[in-house]
């Protein structure tokens, strides 16, 4: 041997950072989740070594920490169902509109459930207002004009504070099991239209959207009339998307449509290819072949079939639900929401 070192090449490089972090996390981390915190920790290794500019990496520092505080404050209630109001921050108390999102958030929280808002004045604190301190998260954002945190929210431990919109556009839609929209500005418009997109393209559980404004109000029915004529006409989105929102002008209704929802129906996650829905009650024999027959053209292949206990998969995740497990072709939000609604539509 001549005593010369030979510099190692990128797969031993490699080996060794993995080493480094296996070893960091066992000392710091959690078992059940090393695998995907040594993913995080080598995209970090790796951003070192691309050179990423300070600006990219503040933005990712702080969008990071925002979320990981984020989920800490909803962790304990993850078990609450919630509902995310949007609405403008200018809306007077004295506004029908006003008055309207009060009643629903009061009918809402008194049927369990939790609201998340913005934070701000208008409808924001009208949703808190309604469901009261106790049962309302804010999520504000900072902003050099209009908002910030109304008073019945300000100080209590669920309010969040967020520099960034998409971190914070995240979570309404993370920890919401249904939204409702009152009439907004562009705010809202864009709140609204992400969360369709959102819904339209599966990229988010099936959720109820319903859209609300006061009494005898004109607001969503004029944007449904823009989006008939302008969207659906001129072939932009599809007849069923139409169905993937609800107009109303009814606190009651707004209410009575999300618990509709969730009459049967309870939650649903792909596991592989397979779409698995947990149901609440289990469905007849007559029922499911019902389905078979309606719904067959959203499945990729095989038919619909009903499970009495969790997939392995999902490691014992609502164990006491039946579950009906499909291979959803992934292509119509609308019709897979149609069966959602006949499903809840046969429960007593």
């Amino acid at each position: 041997m001549d005593g010369t070192k030979t510099t190692p090449d990128r797969a031993e490089l490699s080996a060794l950072r993995d080493a480094d972090i296996r070893e960091f996390l066992a000392k710091h981390g959690s078992d059940a989740n090393n695998d995907l915190l040594a993913d995080m920790i080598t995209t970090i290794c790796r951003m070192a070594k691309d050179d990423c500019g300070r600006g990219e990496a503040k933005l990712l520092n702080r969008a990071l920490k925002e979320l990981r505080y984020a989920f800490k404050i909803f962790a304990p209630y993850a078990e609450v169902p919630k509902v995310t109001i949007f609405g403008s921050a200018r809306t007077k108390e004295e506004d029908p509109q006003y008055v309207e999102a009060v009643k629903f958030a009061q009918i809402i929280e008194q049927a369990g459930w939790m609201v998340i808002t913005g934070a701000g004045n208008g409808i924001m604190r009208a949703g808190h207002h309604g469901a009261k301190r106790e049962a309302s998260f804010g999520v504000s954002i900072s902003l050099p004009f209009e908002q910030s945190a109304n008073a019945i929210i300000e100080g209590d431990h669920k309010l969040i504070n967020f520099k960034y919109f998409f971190t914070r556009k995240l979570m309404f839609v993370k920890e919401a099991r249904a939204i409702v929209l009152f009439p907004g500005g562009f705010g809202t418009q864009d709140e609204g239209f992400e969360s369709l997109t959102l819904v339209q393209t599966g990229k988010t559980a099936p959720i109820p959207l319903v859209l609300c404004h006061e009494p005898g109000g004109t607001y969503w029915h004029h944007w449904r009339t823009y989006v008939k004529s302008e969207l659906l006409h001129h072939g932009m989105i599809d007849e069923g998307d139409m169905n993937l929102f609800y107009i109303t002008d009814s606190a009651e209704d707004a209410a009575q449509e999300i618990l509709r929802f969730y009459r049967r129906y309870h939650s649903s996650r792909f596991v592989h290819d397979d779409f698995v829905m947990r149901l609440k009650t289990p469905l007849t024999d007559a029922e499911v072949e019902h389905l078979n027959q309606e719904y067959s053209d959203i499945l990729s292949e095989g038919v619909i079939r009903q499970e009495s206990k969790p997939l392995p998969e999902e490691k014992g995740e609502y164990a006491d639900l039946s579950r009906l497990v499909l291979r959803y072709h992934r292509k119509s939000a609308a019709r897979l929401r149609q069966m959602i609604d006949t499903i809840n539509e046969t429960a007593e």
